[in-house]
């Protein structure tokens, strides 16, 4: 909306301009005519830049004075050619016009990527430490998030793009009853907490057009706000960590402060269902841990006590293998 104002205006003021300059040849209404011809020409060029779009008014107004700046340097540059007075003043009006509209249009489309810097620092809040946090549908739908950041496990203000938000509206409108009670779970997650004051949330409300896939734009909306990722997505962290992003993986951390458990030790288990091999059993400690208990088929059911032979760590987390005692 703010772009369209800016264009309305631009285009107005380019017809006034070029029909005081009619008046002057003593052609108004051509002149009325080509002012306005010249700003459609100049939207149109302007809409063929794909830059990536800043935050607010005060990016429009800095573009306003860079586009004002620019045209003094380039009239003063032109004024120390001797030129004809009236084509000077025509010129010095001319370009203000038209670098006041292209400042403020790049300003609006760079939202985005625009800081306010002194050279190598970087302006942000700093009543909230640790930088953005981008959370993307994994994480939000987990659950987990909100816990792990008011135990101060993640530093810094949650962001949710709009995109991510799309995506679990999407999720929460499914057709598949699973699908569609994981994205509601998310929805009310994030309702909680945004209701919460210990939680700083933001919901990042600019799109990534050129982006179509939402972990593209999660990547680049990343890169664009310094920010770091928060998912539970294997796949996605390691594209992002190529890409040189930050990740934060909820799993990893699950994962990292699990109880350690030695070779060994006596742990008291119920088995619960069979293992893939002849004669397996399966059990699971309190923090979600598959426990192999080989030659304990006909105990499913009990309660038993089993000694740990060993413990095999992958990437989904620890298997704790184990044999009845």
């Amino acid at each position: 909306m703010t772009l369209l104002f800016v264009r309305i205006f631009f285009l107005i003021i380019s017809a006034i301009v070029g029909y005081y300059i009619g008046v002057i040849i003593e052609r108004p209404i051509l002149g009325l005519e080509m002012g306005a011809l010249s700003g459609l020409v100049l939207m149109f060029l302007e809409q063929r830049l794909h830059r990536i779009s800043l935050r607010g008014l005060s990016s429009m107004v800095f573009g306003l004075l860079l586009g004002v700046f620019m045209a003094k340097l380039i009239s003063d540059i032109l004024s120390l050619i001797p030129l004809d007075p009236f084509f000077q003043a025509i010129s010095r009006v001319v370009l203000t016009v038209i670098f006041s509209y292209l400042g403020t249009v790049v300003a609006l489309r760079g939202k985005d990527e625009f800081n306010v810097i002194i050279p190598y620092v970087r302006f942000r809040r700093q009543d909230v430490s640790g930088g953005s946090i981008l959370l993307d549908t994994s994480a939000i739908i987990d659950g987990r998030v909100a816990d792990i950041y008011k135990a101060n496990f993640l530093a810094g203000r949650l962001v949710v793009p709009r995109c991510v938000l799309k995506e679990l509206q999407k999720i929460s409108d499914s057709a598949d009853d699973n699908k569609r009670q994981r994205g509601r779970r998310g929805m009310e997650l994030l309702r909680v907490m945004q209701a919460d004051p210990k939680i700083h949330i933001h919901i990042h409300e600019d799109e990534l057009n050129e982006e179509k896939e939402v972990d593209a734009k999660l990547m680049k909306l990343a890169k664009l706000l310094d920010a770091r990722i928060c998912t539970t997505d294997f796949n996605l962290g390691r594209i992002a960590d190529l890409q040189g992003i930050h990740v934060l993986n909820v799993h990893e951390l699950s994962i990292a402060v699990k109880p350690v458990v030695y070779a060994g030790e006596i742990l008291e288990l119920k088995l619960i269902r069979e293992g893939k091999e002849p004669g397996q059993a399966l059990a699971y400690l309190d923090d979600g841990t598959m426990v192999v208990v080989s030659d304990a088929r006909n105990l499913i059911g009990k309660k038993v006590t089993a000694r740990v032979t060993s413990v095999l760590q992958t990437q989904a987390g620890k298997m704790i293998f184990a044999k009845l005692s």
